[in-house]
């Protein structure tokens, strides 16, 4: 968990400055999204039995992050990577599914990515996803290039706290429009 101090919040994990965005958002009423937990069944307790030492999962979660923003379903799943292309592999095939069910209920599914390499956040649409996924299930790339990731999309990230991705999806709402 990250820790906030005089210049923002430090040492946060994509996560962490996804749901402080998200607080913001709802505080705002802006939006109301949620983070979807991963149902977890126990197996050990420590011994003061307040942390779980040792846990399994019950089922595959869908997406990490699910709600509405201003009368738009939306649903995402974040991701981050070291590399200059985001592995395929980091998206799994319920995964792909829901999204795709969701986008055809007139949803907005995407992915929030983080190239940590670059220090740069992007809307990736599931279309996108979509395609690349096709294609590396084909046998194609395995990845999808950092060159995929539209410059218009990019999100930008204020007081190294608040990622506002919702600006990304409104450029993709309009140019969806067109």
């Amino acid at each position: 968990m990250g820790y906030w101090n005089a210049r923002g919040l430090r040492g946060s994990s994509l996560e962490d400055i996804i749901n402080f965005t998200n607080d913001v958002y709802r505080q705002k009423g802006i939006a109301v999204l949620q983070k979807i937990p991963t149902p977890i069944t126990p197996v050990e307790l420590s011994k003061d039995g307040g942390r779980i030492t040792l846990a399994y999962f019950d089922k595959q979660s869908t997406v990490d992050y699910i709600g509405v923003a201003q009368g738009v379903p939306i649903c995402f799943d974040a991701k981050e990577t070291g590399l200059k292309s985001l592995p395929i592999q980091n998206v799994h095939e319920h995964q792909i599914e829901f999204m795709n069910e969701f986008q055809n209920q007139n949803g907005v599914a995407f992915l929030l990515v983080h190239f940590s390499h670059y220090n740069e956040y992007f809307f990736l649409p599931f279309e996108v996803l979509n395609k690349y996924y096709i294609e590396s299930k084909k046998g194609g790339r395995k990845s999808i290039p950092y060159s995929a990731f539209e410059k218009q999309y990019e999100i930008e990230q204020k007081n190294s706290t608040i990622l506002n991705y919702l600006q990304a999806i409104n450029v993709y709402l309009h140019n969806k429009d067109k």
